[in-house]
């Protein structure tokens, strides 16, 4: 597969997740196979409304001018979630199933969970949606709650609002109330594809380097005051945020993945029918990283390319 292919293909190397068109058709025809004979129809409406409101068409909204957080890594977040809702309904009973209704939720959740780094028209308190990065999550769940009933998604609407801050850090999932043990096995489902489709991608090390730095650095995330009003250097540059992103990894996959969403990530392997191929992406992004920093020469970090290589063409 070429290097081309690669730049804007999901994890298979057979879904551009630069494009909505592909990505819907991709997440349809998953839930086709699972859930023979349901209505589709709100899905496409919201992969209409989510390409409207990135390309900035939507009434009353800027374009999407996040790098990081931009229309691919949203496109890649909600093909790995219907992946994973796929897996975790895959052979279950089907009292115990999510079933369409819920995955229709999952779709609309993960289409939209970082639709708060968008800028409003009108707007002249802030220049750049990353300024939004501390509360994009609650703006995201305000747009869902609004957003929804105009589709005809009322009954999603407040569900929605609740299970977007599962791709955040507002609110410790267990603290959100919710009707039932499936509405948070599909929480902790889509806070896990936030998590394995960035972190998996080929591009993921040059997107922290390139993008998210200066999107944290907008945010005022690399520098906070401490509880004695010290001023705190948390990413000095660029390359200093890619050193901390191994132990950032690991963290993220004990205290999230394993812990705060409970291993549901596991069920890509039923979806694919073997070994969960984001985690190996993951881990694969984790190891290169790791031998460039062992490597001692800074110049590695702050340019070139850092995508690894080997990556083999799986099924979707």
């Amino acid at each position: 597969m070429s290097r081309t292919t690669l730049a804007c293909a999901d994890i298979t190397g057979r879904v551009d997740v630069t494009n909505p068109d592909a990505v819907r058709e991709a997440v349809l025809a998953i839930f086709r196979r699972r859930y023979r004979g349901a209505d589709w129809s709100p899905v496409l409406r919201l992969f209409a409304d989510f390409g409207r409101l990135y390309r900035g068409e939507y009434p009353g909204f800027f374009a999407c001018d996040t790098q990081y957080h931009d229309m691919r890594h949203v496109l890649d977040v909600t093909l790995a979630a219907a992946r994973l809702i796929d897996g975790y309904d895959a052979g279950r009973p089907r009292e115990s199933r999510l079933g369409p209704r819920l995955a229709i939720v999952g779709v609309a959740v993960a289409l939209f969970h970082d639709c708060g780094y968008i800028r409003r028209r009108g707007d002249t308190r802030h220049q750049h949606g990353a300024e939004y990065t501390k509360v994009h999550v609650g703006r995201s769940a305000r747009f869902l709650a609004t957003y929804l009933p105009t589709i005809g998604l009322a009954w999603a609407a407040q569900l929605a609002a609740k299970l977007v801050h599962f791709t955040g850090y507002e609110f410790k999932p267990e603290d959100i109330v919710l009707a039932d043990e499936r509405e948070r096995v599909l929480g902790a489902l889509i806070g896990s594809a936030d998590v394995i489709a960035q972190m998996a991608d080929d591009a993921y090390l040059e997107k922290c380097r390139d993008f998210l730095f200066r999107e944290f650095e907008l945010g005022g995330l690399t520098r906070e005051f401490d509880a004695r009003g010290a001023l705190r250097v948390r990413y000095a540059s660029p390359a200093d945020l890619l050193r901390q992103t191994p132990d950032f990894i690991r963290r993220t996959v004990d205290e999230r993945l394993e812990g705060l969403f409970g291993g549901v990530y596991r069920c890509a392997d039923a979806h694919f029918g073997g070994p969960n191929p984001y985690m190996r992406a993951l881990e694969r992004n984790r190891r290169f990283l790791e031998r460039l920093l062992a490597h001692g020469d800074d110049s590695l970090l702050w340019q070139g390319d850092l995508r690894p290589r080997g990556r083999s063409v799986l099924s979707v």
